[in-house]
């Protein structure tokens, strides 16, 4: 009997807790010497805001090794609507050349900080910030319409750089409309930048009959969602599954969002959102929940972001 298993027994037998309150925790938890599964497409280290706790890069490696997690993506957070306290760019460098072989960097900036030299002085940063391992932008968190000339002018120099970009989408940050009429003018405009969707428009806009992209819908997803749509269209959108509005996308109607998973098996990647010590983590259960073939669950899990991050 391992420590895990010890530690349950003796709580069951104190009658400290019952069985049941112990199954989301050991779900969760791989078995001694399990192949990690994943890898983690949104993380973040530092302090979201007041009331969260900080957290350090060693203990999201130490969360990681709980979850069979190998890799993580470290997202900075530099816009003044996506955090209270800015996470940026160095810092997520500087946690991934302590941890090598598990975090990866992304790097940011805020379209509106001034930026000598247009497009060409943007494109000079963000080289600046791949040579110094970052492999993506994002989190691109940022209170404007998602097709701002500004906005634009960051997807066009990470397209001339080479590296994907993750957005959130929602009524605040990075503004669209149900259909996402914006985010398609930036696929059309951009054919060569893979964008990553994360966000509560984003995946609101899984089903048909959405109405706003601001909230977490519970009802069962309609056809003929904006997702869908543009992923037929556009080779350059992919999806990832974190926080509560990717969760929510795929538990709030199971048949559809297998379905979905498996339709979309070379667009979606795993990601937890996971920013703070002690964070619930609702998408390890809602994996168990779901009967995928084992090739799906591979791309999924971790082959995707290995093709988006290049990870050989």
């Amino acid at each position: 009997m391992d420590r895990r298993q010890m530690m349950k027994a003796s709580a069951l037998a104190c009658g400290a807790v019952s069985a049941s309150a112990f199954s989301p925790l050991w779900a969760a938890e791989p078995s001694a010497g399990e192949t990690p599964k994943f890898i983690d497409m949104h993380t973040h280290i530092g302090t979201y805001t007041n009331g969260n706790k900080e957290l350090t890069a060693a203990a999201l490696v130490r969360w990681m090794d709980q979850h069979q997690i190998e890799k993580a993506v470290v997202l900075p957070l530099v816009s003044p609507e996506s955090t209270t306290y800015l996470q940026l760019p160095d810092a997520a460098i500087k946690a991934a050349k302590e941890f090598p072989d598990r975090l990866i960097p992304f790097c940011s900036i805020d379209p509106r900080a001034i930026i000598r030299g247009g497009l060409k002085g943007l494109v000079d940063i963000l080289a600046q910030y791949v040579e110094r391992g970052a492999r993506g932008f994002g989190e691109h968190k940022v209170g404007l319409n998602f097709d701002d000339p500004l906005m634009m002018r960051v997807y066009e120099a990470c397209q001339v750089v080479g590296i994907p970009l993750l957005f959130h989408l929602d009524t605040v940050r990075g503004k669209d409309e149900p259909g996402l009429p914006r985010l398609e003018n930036a696929l059309k405009a951009f054919p060569k930048l893979n964008f990553i969707g994360h966000g509560p428009g984003w995946w609101a806009s899984i089903s048909g009959s959405v109405k706003t992209l601001g909230g977490y819908p519970k009802e069962p997803v309609a056809p003929g969602g904006a997702i869908d749509r543009l992923m037929d269209s556009y080779p350059n959108i992919y999806g990832e599954l974190s926080a509560g509005s990717g969760a929510n996308s795929i538990g709030r109607d199971l048949k559809f969002g297998r379905e979905f998973l498996i339709r979309r098996q070379d667009r979606v990647c795993f990601g937890t959102d996971y920013l703070q010590p002690g964070q619930n983590v609702p998408q390890f259960d809602l994996f168990a929940k779901i009967e995928l073939p084992d090739a799906v669950r591979a791309k999924i899990y971790r082959g995707n972001a290995e093709r988006l991050l290049k990870i050989t």
